[in-house]
């Protein structure tokens, strides 16, 4: 049972959903929306201690009129509960939600199935053991120091708490294996709490093999993790980061799939398919994989004659949509072993890559990858014999709603399977209307910041099966920095500040007036760059005499 000096309200009644009370809390007590309650209730006859969370908060004033919706709790025993008294004092009225009692033996909440009497006394839930309660950490008790553990992420703290009084531990196996959603509007925050969560899984605790997807080279100063003394190890471990740009993506034209050369080509005719799909296939039975489009024609010209006028029309389609693109060789092709590693992040910096090139790469690495995994579970040779957790920065490019990515498909594939074979995605974005709903809705964790756009909103909220009522509300109100988290990696929901990122960041708003300033003086201090003209004729204004 809590004391006098812990109590900081008292139930009033029932509220209008079953799951909610309502509980009254003198003025002196500043108890926000989605703050941590907890009470004593007997179950099965034994005493609990359960969670509630705070959904709405009125002001009251005058104690009497707090309590003409539920006379059979009189307002002196309120107050002599509350220790405060009778005359002219002002109070809150407050909704609770209730969450439940945390089960040992499940690792998880359950509900008592009752609500608490009228009268109860309400106590502010303790710090550390909401720290091991609130995050799915599967600990077998409610008291143990979960900064201890390996595999945790330490992505903040209760935002309704003081300072790191309440921190938040997210379990790295449940967000790298059941995928992860980053989902806020420009400015407030994803890019910055994306790599608040990679510097956690290459600390030496996690060592992940982490690959990012950077579309506009916002990662570059992740660099800065090596020689950091935060990511070194006892064992001398340091996490290394790989960078490569546009120069080293490249794509090898035999692994393309047939779909993706037609959509290259932007709906050839059906003759030029049938020719196309044939020659196609007939290269796939070779042993060589090292092949390019001059060899393709060749086999096209073998079966269907040098003069065949599709033929020599698809030459010079591929030609100019594959032979000329610098992405595709006969040849070369991203190294796996290089770039997925335990204890590394790749960063793939595709910022001088249009967006189809960028899906293009992404859909023949994703697709490399994904059959390498199901070759190791397998128990087949593999180039890559351990999990890993792909990141994308504009998730909506790679996954789009509007189905026309030619990276979408594999992207379902692995949101949907990828779990069974270790392999994880996460995906990042300020537009989540945008995004395939069956790839959102795989993403089993979520961390939603701001998010004003009613279409996001609703996306959200059809996606993502923790983000009830509550939450959804909370997402306008939200400032750069602040975020839900919520599914699998979390018992229930909670608003926590993300902590500080040990890295500088990079991917901020350009300082534009500073720049302009720094332009406009760079160009007073260099010579003009235009002469007046001169006619021959002596000084000249530069404007000619039309008379």
């Amino acid at each position: 049972m809590s004391s006098r000096s812990d109590v900081i309200g008292t139930v009033a009644g029932p509220g209008e959903d079953p799951n909610e009370f309502v509980f009254v809390a003198p003025s002196n007590e500043s108890i926000k929306t989605g703050e941590f309650i907890t009470y004593t209730v007997s179950v099965e006859d034994e005493p609990r201690s359960v969670f509630a969370r705070v959904t709405n908060r009125e002001l009251i004033r005058g104690l009497p009129d707090g309590f003409l919706a539920d006379p059979e709790v009189g307002p002196e025993t309120v107050a002599a509960t509350l220790g405060v008294p009778t005359d002219d004092t002002e109070l809150y009225r407050l909704t609770a939600t209730v969450i439940g009692y945390y089960d040992t033996t499940m690792t998880t909440f359950a509900n008592p199935r009752q609500l608490p009497d009228p009268g109860t006394p309400l106590s502010i839930a303790p710090d550390k053991q909401l720290e091991t309660v609130l995050p799915n950490l599967g600990c077998e008790t409610d008291t143990i120091d979960v900064a201890t553990l390996d595999g945790v992420a330490h992505v903040g703290w209760l935002l309704n708490r003081p300072r790191e009084a309440t921190n938040l531990h997210l379990p790295i196996e449940e967000f790298a294996s059941t995928h992860l959603a980053i989902l806020a509007s420009t400015g407030s925050g994803k890019s910055y709490t994306a790599s608040v969560l990679v510097e956690e899984m290459m600390k030496p605790s996690s060592r992940a093999s982490l690959l990012l997807f950077d579309p506009h080279g916002e990662y570059g100063t992740l660099a800065e993790m090596q020689g950091e003394a935060a990511f070194q190890g006892e064992d001398g471990y340091e996490p290394e980061v790989k960078y490569y740009d546009s120069e080293q993506l490249r794509v090898r034209i035999s692994e393309l799939e047939l779909g993706d050369v037609m959509a290259i080509l932007d709906n050839p005719s059906n003759r030029m398919q049938e020719r196309l799909s044939t020659a196609w296939r007939a290269m796939q039975r070779q042993e060589s994989r090292t092949w390019g489009i001059d060899e393709l024609v060749a086999q096209m010209e073998q079966i269907y004659g040098e003069d065949d006028a599709s033929v020599g029309a698809l030459e010079w389609r591929l030609n100019r949509s594959i032979q000329r693109n610098d992405l595709f060789h006969p040849e070369e092709n991203v190294p796996l072993d290089e770039i997925v590693d335990p204890g590394q992040c790749t960063v793939l910096q595709m910022d001088t890559l249009d967006e189809w090139n960028q899906q293009l790469i992404t859909t023949v690495l994703l697709r490399r990858l994904y059959r390498e995994r199901l070759d190791d579970v397998r128990g087949r040779e593999s180039d890559i014999e351990h999990p890993i957790f792909a990141l994308f920065e504009e998730g909506h490019r790679f996954a789009p709603a509007s189905g026309d990515a030619p990276s979408l498909g594999i992207m379902q594939t692995i949101t949907s399977e990828g779990r069974k074979f270790g392999f994880g995605l996460g995906i990042i974005s300020q537009r989540p209307s945008k995004i395939d709903q069956d790839v959102l809705s795989q993403c089993g964790t979520q961390i939603s910041m701001q998010i004003k756009n009613p279409g996001d909103q609703d996306a959200i909220k059809n996606s993502v099966e923790a983000a009830g009522e509550d939450v959804l509300r909370e997402l306008p109100g939200l400032t750069p920095g602040q975020a839900i988290v919520s599914g699998d990696a979390m018992n229930t929901p909670a608003l926590i500040q993300v902590r500080p990122r040990i890295t500088p960041h990079g991917a901020g708003s350009r300082a534009v007036v500073e720049e302009w300033q720094e332009a406009y003086d760079k160009q007073q201090r260099s010579p003009s760059r235009s002469e007046s003209a001169d006619f021959g004729e002596g000084d000249s204004t530069g404007v000619q005499d039309l008379n």
